[in-house]
């Protein structure tokens, strides 16, 4: 069997991956590079040679999970220009829970951690930038858009939306009762 070598920048997205496996399982605090290293079949002096460190590697996920929804409510707009359009999109992401989870992590790491909260605030500050520059949308608008699919970020890592739901309780039952259908989003 003839194996491919990876490229370094395949490499390093390899790792990136594993890595936003690792820290939506164990956050921040709770995980290691070495964990991160197996899961992405490298070793751990591998890791840190391409990051420097496990922080430089968490705010690399971080970035990653938020390009991802950048690139994703992009394309959006290029169809439907609107806060209805980029909120479609985003149910596409509770497909990918450890997207999202690593960017709780991320937000809860970055109150603590000085270099962690500049970095989700900007990433945060250039989602909402977006947001508004894609749709045209108002500040309140935004922030109600935002307050939404943060709503729809913590029930998907709970796991009460998404294609990996758990069975539903009475509460879960009543606070979806209330959000518009993905369906009816863009009336």
């Amino acid at each position: 069997m003839t194996r491919t070598r990876l490229t370094a920048s395949e490499r390093q997205e390899q790792i990136v991956a594993a890595a936003i496996t690792a820290f939506a399982q164990g956050g921040y605090a709770g995980t290691s590079t070495d964990q991160v290293a197996r899961l992405a079949g490298v070793s751990q002096p591998y890791v840190i040679r391409i990051f420097g460190s496990k922080q430089e590697l968490f705010l690399a996920t971080v970035r990653q999970a938020s390009l991802r929804i950048e690139a994703l409510w992009r394309a959006a707009a290029e169809h439907e220009p609107t806060l209805a359009g980029l909120g479609h999109a985003y149910h596409e992401l509770l497909a990918e829970r450890d997207l999202l989870t690593v960017l709780l992590h991320g937000f809860a790491a970055g109150g603590d951690d000085p270099v962690l909260g500049d970095a989700v605030r900007a990433c945060f500050g250039s989602q909402y930038d977006l947001v508004r520059e894609l749709t045209g949308a108002s500040a309140e608008e935004t922030r109600d858009f935002f307050a939404m699919g943060m709503l729809l970020t913590v029930l998907g890592a709970m796991r009460v939306v998404g294609p990996d739901a758990v069975a539903q309780q009475s509460w879960m039952v009543d606070l979806l009762s209330t959000l518009p259908a993905e369906d009816d989003a863009a009336d």
